[in-house]
């Protein structure tokens, strides 16, 4: 298991417990947002799994430390660059799947399971591309592989609830209905990964999936918040341009000094989840499809929106906030 301390990671990893199969988590020294997990605190996030400390980035540790020359039947890997910057994207989304995939086969491994993203449907973004680098890599590998791209993830759909707690307008982009996705659970995604070893209809194939329930835009995410406050609803809209300008003063002022190059990109991040729904993309209408995006599960967002306005705990949201 590969990417086991992030949020759908940690699920994951429980998920498998579960049903009954022996886990083994392949993790950095320093995991965590920011290096912020000591290895003891690994162990006791993933209890009931072994852990073994490796660098993905290294073929060598990853053969020695995490492998080690034993068969194992399966890979499932959760992890993810964290911020989606080119530098970051290639060198985890890519290349560190690729040293996965080279001591997978040379440890005999039948299954490989990964977690991609329902965006690379259009690539426009350096994150993406990197990921569909390695999907093909995998599709042609000859082994078995499971490739889910799910939709939004609750954690991503979070950041305005505090804001909107404290008396805030919900920011929207236009008129908050330019997108719209099928928000999907850390739970009810961590079971349907794990079901991919079993379920034979999950082989061999890519795999686009969402939460229960209908499609909704990031207007009726803010209205349900404020019906849940007994607030009426008040939306600032940010307007398109300004990420527009954002980007192309960031990407000029990056040619001439590059760390701002990466900033440009985290823009260019920004307005890209602004104006591309989180659906099945028709390839002949080059539209997104709700009807066509599978749903899993039980938790929809407004049940989870009411459980953390109810006391319960927000999640970690690292490098992937946007508000």
């Amino acid at each position: 298991m590969l990417g086991a301390t992030g949020t759908i990671g940690r699920a994951t990893v429980a998920a498998l417990l579960r049903r009954g199969h022996e886990v083994v988590c392949l993790v950095r020294a320093r995991a965590g947002v920011g290096g912020s997990l000591s290895p003891e605190d690994t162990l006791r996030l993933l209890q009931g799994a072994a852990v073994r400390f490796v660098d993905a980035a290294d073929p060598v540790s990853l053969r020695r430390d995490g492998f080690d020359g034993e068969r194992f039947d399966a890979v499932i890997s959760c992890m993810a660059s964290r911020t989606g910057a080119p530098q970051d994207a290639w060198a985890v989304d890519c290349r560190a799947h690729m040293n996965v995939l080279d001591a997978a086969r040379r440890s005999g491994v039948g299954h490989f399971v990964l977690l991609s993203a329902i965006c690379v449907q259009r690539p426009l973004l350096a994150f993406q591309r990197a990921k569909l680098a390695f999907e093909r890599a995998l599709i042609t590998s000859g082994m078995r592989y499971s490739i889910v791209r799910p939709t939004a993830f609750f954690k991503s759909l979070s950041g305005q609830i505090e804001r909107v707690r404290n008396g805030r307008p919900f920011l929207i982009f236009g008129d908050g209905t330019l997108t719209a996705c099928k928000p999907i659970s850390d739970g009810d995604l961590a079971e349907y990964i794990a079901g991919c070893l079993d379920d034979e209809s999950r082989w061999n194939r890519i795999l686009p999936i969402g939460g229960p329930g209908p499609a909704i835009t990031p207007r009726q995410q803010g209205e349900a918040l404020f019906e849940m406050l007994g607030r009426p609803a008040r939306f600032r809209s940010v307007p398109l341009v300004l990420l527009d300008v954002v980007a192309g003063g960031l990407g000029a002022v990056g040619r001439i000094w590059p760390p701002l190059a990466e900033k440009a990109e985290l823009a260019r991040i920004g307005r890209y989840y602004a104006t591309e729904s989180m659906l099945v993309l028709d390839a002949r209408t080059g539209l997104y499809d709700p009807d066509a995006t599978p749903s899993t599960g039980t938790e929809t967002l407004f049940d989870f929106y009411r459980s953390v306005l109810g006391g319960g705990r927000t999640p970690e949201r690292g490098d992937h906030a946007v508000f």
